[in-house]
């Protein structure tokens, strides 16, 4: 079993520095787990403290029914996958993915089985009389990943492993690292910044700020369901639109109003105790790109209000066009189909989409269920 419990995880540097904060998290057999967040927000540091790296200066971390706090990483049972590979620069690939085996006293023909094995499935057997040098940024990252699966550890923890990498060469390594994920049945847990790779690859995502858990949560449920401003900011692309508005009581409910423009706030948003609660009171509304929607049939439908945009730029790419605007001073994106092709400084009618409505308190910042 490669299970993982982090119980009241402290890490203090000299100085006093706080880079993790009561870190509580339990991590399935086979699950692949991402920590992302802005840099500096102690997810490297997490990860390292699992791998051994660094010591913990609070709390429990145990792998499997071991407590693993002062156990030295070899004896822990992972393989880590750099953000600069940290290849041998002397060596070729074969000895790169060889060499932990050596060191360990395996036996030749079983060490030249399982490179030959690993170099099939991660298809770099012709690369294996190369050095590191003669690789492309891809085939490096291929090299390592293979190094750390020829030792057919418990646990896989990668750090930043695709940051390195073109645009396009990180979307196909993307899906590379899940395909191996499945095909080898392991724990994985990954380190990055880029929220795009958290939400396609992990089964679960851990947003962190200020070495604080902000949420734990499937990559749907974070993108329905943000528990703060953060998270919310944080994951979709692009960033979710803040809005400044006061809660007003209605002849049908209540509505949130900014400048002259009132939304009614569906019952499914908040209910008319917490609304009561609220009115008169500042919140901050979250609408996301993709629910701003220009087309006339939209208009019409039920649940959606129509808000007055004035264009500031339209970014065609392709499939869709980003429009920048103000409506009531506010800044807004709207993702829109790239047929319409609005102009600077004119002025649109979008149909905002009540029922995708999100309330957060001013004050915590936290999400008003």
């Amino acid at each position: 079993m490669a299970n993982i419990s982090l119980k009241n995880i402290v890490k203090i540097y000299p100085g006093d520095v706080v880079a993790v904060h009561d870190f509580n998290l339990e991590i399935d057999d086979k699950e692949f787990i991402i920590l992302v967040g802005p840099s500096g927000c102690g997810k490297s540091t997490t990860l390292r403290m699992i791998a051994g790296l660094e010591e913990i200066t609070k709390g429990e971390l145990h792998i499997g029914d071991r407590l693993v706090n002062n156990l030295p990483p070899k004896d822990r049972d992972i393989a880590m996958v750099f953000q600069n590979y940290a290849l041998y620069p002397h060596m070729t690939v074969y000895k790169n993915i060889a060499f932990g085996l050596q060191l360990r006293k395996v036996p030749k023909n079983i060490i030249r089985q399982k490179v030959h094995e690993t170099a099939k499935i991660l298809d770099i057997e012709d690369l294996l009389n190369r050095k590191p040098k003669a690789l492309s940024g891809g085939q490096r990252q291929r090299v390592a990943l293979g190094r750390a699966m020829v030792r057919d550890p418990a646990v896989f923890l990668l750090d930043e492993p695709l940051s390195n990498l073109d645009a396009k060469l990180r979307t196909s390594m993307r899906t590379e690292i899940s395909m191996l994920h499945k095909r080898l049945g392991t724990t994985f847990v990954y380190v990055t910044h880029d929220q795009t790779e958290a939400m396609t690859m992990g089964d679960r995502i851990v947003v962190m700020k200020d070495g604080f858990i902000q949420q734990v949560d499937s990559p749907q449920e974070l993108y329905d369901v943000p528990r703060n401003l953060f998270v919310a900011g944080f994951i979709g692309a692009p960033q979710m639109n803040f809005i400044d508005a006061a809660i007003i009581k209605t002849d049908d409910g209540f509505a949130a109003k900014f400048g002259n423009t009132a939304l009614a706030l569906p019952k499914s948003k908040i209910d008319p105790e917490t609304a009561l609660a609220y009115e008169g009171k500042e919140v901050v509304l979250g609408i996301r790109a993709e629910n701003l929607h220009v087309e006339a049939t939209h208009m019409e439908r039920e649940g959606t209000s129509p808000i007055t945009v004035t264009v500031n730029l339209a970014e065609l790419l392709g499939s869709e066009t980003y429009l920048y605007g103000e409506c009531e001073g506010v800044s807004l994106i709207a993702k829109i189909p790239p047929y319409n092709n609005p102009k600077p400084g004119e002025t649109i009618k979008l149909a905002l989409d009540r029922n995708k409505l999100h309330l957060f308190d001013k004050e915590s910042g936290e999400a008003i269920r």
